[in-house]
């Protein structure tokens, strides 16, 4: 599947290795565009919807595997041989998928709040209950939608997150086929060790990458490195985009 993709670049690729950013559940390729606009004036940069978000094609099936080959059918129709990649969250397990499917295609990898495991709860039912509550109210509007989704989620932030992917009253993602597939999405398959370098980057204040993780990330990326963004949470490119891009630019030598 040919992903829907935006290339920034202001080099060459035969210079520099363009660098693929995922962005995470819920999301489209604009919400990593705080990195790009930057890491752009140093290398390309491709971002993509991953499927059944944004505008790239909608499917049934959403496991990492056939997400991670979404990827190289759309790295293959940019000729890209060869990239270094950056994830949020589910963007991340994305990111990590491609190092089992492919991993002579992947230089550098660098994960955004999010660990190579299954995780037991389920953080994102209030979501699921206030997109529903908004498609069935039939409004269109983001005034509207805001105001429906404020019973069901607390957190400002993530609402106008969500709304962001909300135009003329419907959603740029496809809520049945993410709620289908949740478990598959904050599950995980071990993969095989991938043993080039890797950064993985926690907010200090987010509990998806926790020291009790260690050993199965070790396990399957050996020569990863932690860096911990102080009083970020999850949404770390969004709280602390400073802090991030400082981080890959030193991992990526920017």
């Amino acid at each position: 599947m040919n992903l829907n993709a935006r290339l920034l670049t202001e080099q060459s690729p035969a210079q520099h290795r363009p660098l693929v950013l995922i962005h995470g559940l819920f999301g489209n390729l604009d919400n990593l565009g705080v990195l790009a606009r930057d890491i752009q004036h140093q290398r390309p940069v491709i971002m993509v919807d991953v499927r059944n978000h944004g505008l790239s094609p909608r499917s049934d099936e959403m496991d990492y595997t056939a997400m991670a080959g979404d990827l190289i059918d759309t790295l293959d129709r940019h000729n890209l041989e060869q990239v270094d990649v950056v994830g949020h969250s589910m963007g991340g397990k994305i990111a990590m998928a491609l190092t089992a499917l492919a991993p002579e295609r992947i230089g550098q990898l660098a994960v955004m709040d999010i660990a190579p495991v299954a995780y037991q709860q389920r953080h994102h039912d209030d979501v699921f209950a206030a997109l529903r509550a908004v498609t069935q109210a039939g409004v269109t509007t983001r005034s509207e939608a805001s105001a429906i989704m404020r019973h069901s989620v607390n957190e400002e932030g993530v609402i106008q997150f969500l709304l962001k992917s909300f135009e003329r009253g419907e959603w740029r993602f496809n809520v049945e086929a993410l709620w289908n597939n949740y478990p598959t999405l904050i599950g995980w398959q071990p993969l095989p060790a991938w043993h080039g370098p890797a950064l993985f980057i926690r907010g200090e204040r987010s509990d998806y990458l926790k020291d009790e993780y260690r050993d199965a990330l070790l396990a399957q990326f050996p020569a990863a490195r932690a860096h911990v963004i102080a009083g970020a949470g999850h949404w770390v490119h969004a709280e602390k985009p400073q802090a991030v891009l400082a981080a890959l630019r030193r991992f990526f030598a920017l």
